[in-house]
């Protein structure tokens, strides 16, 4: 029974925090972002194994209405009857929107070339929703971030995009806080549109001699001993998910994403150690991570929930995410404000080097693989330094024990 009508559906309206699907019939739902945007998808089932492909966003032609989809869904579940697989064959027909094209290029080109392509995504204002331990080969679903280039201009064609909309974008970003990501937002779009130009015949690259919005200078921020209380504190004031995150952050020195991510299937609580997988890390290169009692204590506090191997995740697919207004919270809470999060991977490693831990240790800690690793001493040297980094993280957790105390 279908239960969907193009008034019901106008007056739809989004949930703050998380995306809502809404069945209709055949494996048609309308998808409603937490910004608002609409959007048809259809769910079925190949090999038994759930299947999921985003058909277009709604709206009228060249959006999709509801009679459309319905007719593309049932065009496409007697396909599926037949032992077609819309997701994988592409079968589907979706408009050149900017939001179909930017899944297009996630999927044909960046997913495929870069291994950071999440990221990209995220640039971009699609949010991977793949479930953990999905099948790596199954084309992604998406959440749209809001305030994003997606979300801005989802649902209109590709070749409409102007500099002048590419500005603005850019303009709120840096007006958000974000001046140095909004210089990563730029390079994300130039490259989508670069791989666009030739496929759908745009008149130009809008992002054509646009200039950085903001220079970079490499950062040498290390947090002093009392603003690293401080943080601390705060940190644990806050509470979960956020607050043991940071805390972790400081234990660890791993990085922000790497941390948010962390799911139980990673951790062995018994031997005290974190594996970190190849496909979760900045350079390819998985690595463990030996915990320390200060890091165990925090994890053990961590609530379980269903569902999910994830310890911070408020959907139970996704690892949490806005960490800039995080950020903003706890600078309100400690009173200084020129630092980031990333400042504690740094402030890790020099309050080590303060204790004596040598930088071969150090950088294995941090996963490096330039410095004392780079070239020929890299391929040669397969030493893990496995008892060296336990020793180090236990001195260093230590440390930060006697400090928060």
């Amino acid at each position: 029974m279908a239960k969907l009508t193009e008034a019901a559906i106008r007056s739809k309206r989004g949930h703050k925090d998380k995306r809502v699907e809404i069945h209709d019939s055949n494996g048609l739902y309308l998808v409603i972002q937490p910004s608002g945007a609409k959007s048809w998808a259809l769910r079925y089932r190949v090999g038994g194994k759930s299947r999921k492909y985003t058909l277009g966003p709604y709206g009228d032609d060249p959006a999709i209405n509801l009679a459309k989809a319905r007719s593309i869904a049932s065009a496409e579940m007697l396909k599926v009857k037949t032992g077609g697989d819309p997701a994988r064959d592409g079968r589907i027909e979706s408009t050149d929107t900017f939001e179909s094209v930017a899944k297009r290029f996630l999927e044909r080109y960046a997913r495929p070339k870069n291994r950071n392509w999440k990221e990209t995504a995220r640039l971009l204002g699609l949010i991977p929703d793949d479930p953990v331990g999905a099948d790596k080969d199954d084309p992604a679903t998406f959440v749209i971030r809001k305030g994003s280039a997606v979300d801005r201009w989802g649902a209109r064609k590709i070749s409409e995009i102007r500099r002048a909309d590419v500005i603005s974008l850019l303009d709120h970003v840096v007006d958000g806080g974000a001046p140095v990501g909004a210089n990563r937002v730029l390079a994300a779009i130039r490259k989508l549109f670069n791989w666009a130009a030739g496929r759908y015949m745009l008149p130009s690259n809008p992002c054509e001699h646009l200039q950085r919005p903001s220079g970079e200078n490499s950062r040498d921020r290390v947090l002093t001993d009392d603003e690293l209380r401080l943080v601390w504190r705060a940190a644990g004031e806050r509470g979960w998910p956020f607050g043991p995150i940071v805390q972790l952050l400081i234990l660890t020195g791993q990085r922000r994403d790497e941390v948010a991510g962390m799911a139980w299937p990673e951790l062995n609580l018994n031997e005290r150690t974190w594996h970190l997988p190849r496909g979760r890390v900045k350079n390819d290169n998985g690595h463990d991570v030996p915990l320390s009692d200060a890091a165990l204590k925090i994890i053990n506090a961590v609530p379980k929930m269903a569902g999910t191997d994830l310890l911070f995740t408020t959907t139970g697919k996704t690892p949490v995410s806005g960490f800039s207004k995080e950020k903003t919270s706890l600078v309100a809470q400690v009173g200084f404000d020129d630092w980031w999060l990333h400042d504690l991977r740094r402030t890790m490693a020099s309050g080590m080097a303060r204790l004596g831990v040598s930088l071969p240790v150090i950088e294995k800690i941090l996963n490096h693989t330039s410095g004392s690793f780079r070239g020929v001493v890299g391929i040669y040297q397969r030493h893990s330094y496995a008892d060296e980094k336990r020793a180090a993280l236990d001195l260093w957790g230590a440390h930060v024990a006697r400090l928060v105390a």
